[in-house]
């Protein structure tokens, strides 16, 4: 009796088994020899898909990226609401998959999917009237506060134990202890509160840009 076949390996194969290390695991965990075993298969098949390991951490940070909604950039939209609901798309992909954040955070390089979303809020930002250069610096000004939310949370670093906070060394923290259990109420509320006064801000440099002369 021939023996069953097995799924042919393939780059997107490779892809989820990485992620998937990656999201139980963190960076670290991934290398040739847990991938191969996840797969599988032998260490060297690997190679015919990406030649290093940095290559498949490119790529699964690259499918994140593609989780990301890029529509509204192309609806029409006016600047500061296409960016606020790409924010929270953009938040939502990452919170899923925060141990990717790092290697997201190193810029988009060749990835296409990070080049795609790159190249959507530059173009939503100069067709909307900003001048390229601080188009550019919005761009980065979003990331660094999308990335920078994805892999803290201002909840988690509490413990749930009032004897942890005493009054004595920390007179405002009585109810720190309660955060714990509302961390990603807290997390939510704290981002969109940040969110909220980067547009703001953004929006009282557009005034001032788009005044008469």
């Amino acid at each position: 009796m021939a023996r069953p076949r097995k799924p042919l390996l393939s780059r997107d194969r490779i892809i989820e088994a990485a992620g998937a290390l990656v999201d139980a695991e963190g960076l670290e965990a991934v290398s040739t020899r847990r991938l191969a075993a996840a797969l599988g298969v032998s260490g060297p098949s690997l190679y015919n898909h990406f030649r290093t390991k940095d290559e498949i951490l490119d790529a699964v940070a690259d499918a994140v990226s593609a989780r990301v909604d890029l529509s509204m950039f192309d609806g029409g939209q006016e600047w500061r609401a296409a960016l606020h609901a790409w924010a929270h798309s953009y938040r939502d992909a990452l919170a899923d998959h925060p141990n990717i954040v790092p290697v997201l955070a190193r810029g988009p390089g060749r990835r296409p999917a990070g080049l795609r979303l790159a190249d959507a809020v530059f173009g939503a930002m100069t067709a909307a009237g900003w001048p390229a250069a601080q188009a550019t610096r919005i761009g980065a000004l979003m990331r660094y506060f999308i990335l920078g939310s994805a892999v803290a949370s201002f909840a988690g670093g509490f413990v749930d134990d009032r004897t942890a906070y005493d009054p004595a060394d920390y007179p405002h923290l009585g109810q720190a202890h309660l955060l714990a259990e509302r961390g990603r109420e807290v997390d939510e509320g704290a981002f969109e509160t940040g969110l909220a006064a980067l547009l703001d801000g953004l929006a009282l440099q557009y005034e001032a840009l788009n005044e008469p002369a």
